[in-house]
Parts: structure tokens; C-alpha cells; sequence
């Protein structure tokens, strides 16, 4: 039975990722034993065959881990997936939201994704029930919008700071990263068991391993874009894949992501139990920019779409577009990006199809909050602890407003395919 057919009480899923992990991390310290027993006995014999000195190994303690303080066992992608397995829900979920969503960035379908949700998931609770608000949202404008809800469970920081879900799901600086890791796979699996897609932004080679199944869009972010392994990695991914311009605003660098991504690749990587593993990946034809704002501004406007799409076709690339409402789009005001959103539906409804989707941060409360690691306990629920985010009334204003665009834009090709049909049929003079 899986865990979506028995489903853990929504406030004890930390409580079951522990229990989970500690099973997990008991089995992998005896296989990991295992393994250094087998090397042992096999490398001697090795290095005498290949003739390597056997004389007294050099004292390398000053020079090895010389700045590593610890090194624990992790529980493995394999090992979670086998005690968290997808349900059918879920796969199909999976299925159904990466075939409409990279249905939509090529252009076969005239919906707009969008990815809406917090700017990180920090409670399990507050993420199921706004999944439950995205779920109603799905059924009242599936229609015209491929809605997606942002998982977030890594964030990346410019200086210090709590790094997200999967790596202290506790919030108070414990770094349980396996219960981290179990945890998050359980919480995508209960949304995406709700018929609600899923999207994530990966920060490492790892991560991604522990999600496998599960996840319909990934987005690459702006400290990240410029990263060649990152690049390479998502051209393996079996997600949709986005790149948002860099922080100080280079659409061409996620241009260039955006080329390298869709190329095929071999590259060092690691396999479902974290072994490195030599990878060759077909290329992904997903890949897509982000359009986020930059430190000095918006860049949403309809002439930054235009200049987008010429750096696009001057590679080769198809115009696809993604417009984060946030970020440098909205200056960082959350309170702003009714306004980015409505200025996208604009161009939308005018016929602007290169903006094939858009991303709006929203959770159950208004705002922000500060996290204090030595009192989690006192956060307000459903209020964000990085990004400030919108409401829910205000994510339904925005979700109508573009799919309202989605539908004018639609007529409006209808209009043009019988004008041309008539202007075809007339008799020449």
C-alpha cells in the first residue's frame, strides 16, 4: 500500500520522513560497510597486478578534508524511492502535466502555463493546503491555464541563510538533510496525488535523483544560469526545463543555456543509489528563458519580449518566453505583480504568442516572515519565510485576468483564420 493509499496525517509527515530516514540510514551504514570490506579485500591484489608500490602510504591528514568537520551517511535516491513509491495518481499527474506543459512551450497548445506557489515550502501542511486551493483552480480555468504549483525545497542564498525544506526541515539549523530528502519526496507525492504538477528548481546533481517521477517543470536560476554542469544536466532532465536571465539582467547568458541544454551531453554525473556515474543525455528540446527582472529593473515590457525573441531566432531557437511575475519584475514587492501580470495579459490578449507561461509567488498569507532557527514554533502559518508572496484572492484575480487574455487571444487567431479564409475565396477582380 502507498503512502497516497494510506496517507500520513499531514502533521506527522516529519515525524514518518525520521522514521523513514533512520531505517534508511541504518540499512546504508551496512551497505556502505559492505562496500569498504569488499575494497579492501579486492584493491590489494589490483594494485599488485598493475605493479603499483607497495611501499608505506604518505601521511595525508593535513591535506585531505582538512576543512571538513563531519561526514555522515545519506539515505540513497534508490533506497527512498522503494520505501515512498509513485502511486498511479501521481505518475499520471507526472504524465499528464510535462506532455501539456511542453505541449504548450512548443507551441501545439494555445494555453499559458502557470507556476504559482511559494517561494519556499517550509511546512508541510501550509503546502497541502494551498495545493488543495491550486486544485480548484486547475478544474475552474483548465480550459485556457496548465497550472503548476512551485515546490521549492531548496533555496539558494547570496550570503548565509536557512538553504530550504530539504536540507533543515526543521527550521532550526538541525540539517537533517535525509529526513529532508524523504520528506520532500512524500510532500510531492501527496500534491501531485491531488492532480496538482509540480515544479522545482534544482541546486545540485543530487537532489533531483529523489524527486525522479514526480516533478513537471524545472527551473534553473539566475546563480545558477551561467553554471556549465547545471547546463548539462538538464539536458538530461525528463522535466521541462526553463533558465532565467542572470541577476544582473543578461538574457543572453540564459540564451546560451538555452543552446547548450538542447544539445546532448556525457558529462561525470551519479546514478539512483549516488554512485558516480558517467552520463550521455539526448539533449532537452524543453529548454526555454525565464524573463525575471534584474537588479536595476523590470524587463517584462512588451519590448523586452520583442528583444528576446530576436535573440532567440538569431540562434536558431524557437521564441518561447516565460515571465517571472517577481523577482526584479516586480522590484521584489510582491504587492507589484498583479501589475507585471496584468501588463503580460495585455500583450497576451493583443496576440503576443511567444510568452508561453508565467510565474506568480503566492501562498496562504500575504507577505513575509523572518525565520528564527531558535523558535520555529512562532512562525505565523502559511506566511512565506524567504520571498514575500500574494494571497489566494489575489492569485485568483491574476489566474482569471490570464486566462480572460488567453481566450481574446484565441478569438482573436479564429478572427484572423476566417478573414483570411474570406479574403482567399473572393473572386479575383
Amino acid at each position: 500500500m502507498t503512502i497516497e493509499e494510506a496517507p500520513i496525517p499531514v502533521d506527522q509527515i516529519l515525524d514518518e520522513a525520521t522514521r523513514i530516514a533512520d531505517h534508511l540510514l541504518d540499512v546504508q551504514t551496512r551497505v556502505n560497510g559492505q562496500i569498504d570490506a569488499a575494497l579492501a579485500e579486492l584493491l590489494p591484489a589490483v594494485r599488485q597486478r598493475l605493479g603499483v608500490g607497495g611501499g608505506e602510504d604518505a601521511d595525508l591528514s593535513d591535506l585531505v578534508n582538512a576543512r571538513i568537520t563531519g561526514l555522515s551517511v545519506v539515505v540513497t535516491p534508490a533506497a527512498v524511492a522503494t520505501v515512498v513509491p509513485l502511486s498511479a495518481a501521481s505518475a499520471a499527474t507526472t504524465r499528464a502535466g510535462r506532455r501539456a506543459v511542453a505541449d504548450i512551450v512548443r507551441g501545439d497548445d494555445d494555453r499559458l502555463v502557470v507556476i504559482a506557489g511559494p517561494c519556499s515550502i517550509h511546512d508541510p501542511a501550509a503546502a497541502l493546503e494551498y495545493a488543495g486551493f491550486l486544485a480548484r483552480t486547475r478544474e475552474r480555468h483548465g480550459d485556457d491555464l496548465e497550472i503548476l504549483m512551485r515546490t521549492y525545497t531548496e533555496k539558494p542564498r547570496t550570503e548565509v541563510d536557512w538553504k530550504g525544506f530539504a536540507y533543515d526541515p526543521f527550521l532550526d539549523g538541525s540539517s537533517r538533510i535525509s529526513v529532508g530528502l524523504v520528506a520532500t519526496r512524500v510532500l510531492m507525492s501527496r500534491i501531485t496525488a491531488l492532480g496538482v504538477p509540480v515544479a522545482a528548481e534544482p541546486l545540485n546533481a543530487l537532489t533531483p535523483q529523489y524527486v525522479n517521477g514526480l516533478v513537471t517543470y524545472n527551473g534553473v536560476g539566475a546563480r545558477n544560469v551561467t553554471d556549465q554542469t547545471a547546463r548539462e544536466r538538464v539536458s538530461g532532465f525528463s522535466s521541462v526545463v526553463g533558465f532565467k536571465n542572470s541577476p544582473e539582467g543578461s538574457i543572453d547568458a540564459a540564451v546560451s543555456a538555452v543552446l547548450t541544454a538542447r544539445a546532448p551531453h556525457e558529462f561525470l554525473g551519479v546514478d539512483h543509489h549516488g554512485v558516480s556515474a558517467q552520463l550521455s543525455t539526448t539533449g532537452n528540446d524543453t529548454g526555454h528563458v525565464i524573463l525575471r527582472g534584474d537588479e536595476d529593473g523590470p524587463n517584462h515590457s512588451a519590448a523586452h519580449i520583442a528583444e528576446t525573441r530576436r535573440k532567440l531566432a538569431a540562434r536558431g531557437l524557437p521564441e518561447v518566453v516565460v515571465v517571472d511575475a517577481s523577482h526584479g519584475n516586480s522590484r521584489k514587492d510582491h504587492r507589484r505583480q498583479p501589475g507585471v501580470v496584468r501588463d503580460l495579459a495585455g500583450q497576451v490578449a493583443g496576440g503576443e504568442r511567444a510568452i508561453r507561461g508565467v510565474m506568480v509567488e503566492s501562498h496562504l498569507v500575504a507577505g513575509r516572515q523572518d525565520l528564527d532557527q531558535r523558535h520555529p514554533e512562532r512562525l505565523e502559518y502559511g506566511k512565506s519565510v524567504t520571498d514575500a508572496c500574494v494571497d489566494p484572492g489575489t492569485t485568483e484575480e491574476m489566474l482569471a485576468e490570464l486566462a480572460e487574455a488567453v481566450r481574446s487571444r484565441r478569438g482573436a487567431g479564429s478572427r484572423a483564420v476566417q478573414e483570411d479564409d474570406a479574403t482567399a475565396a473572393r473572386p479575383p477582380r
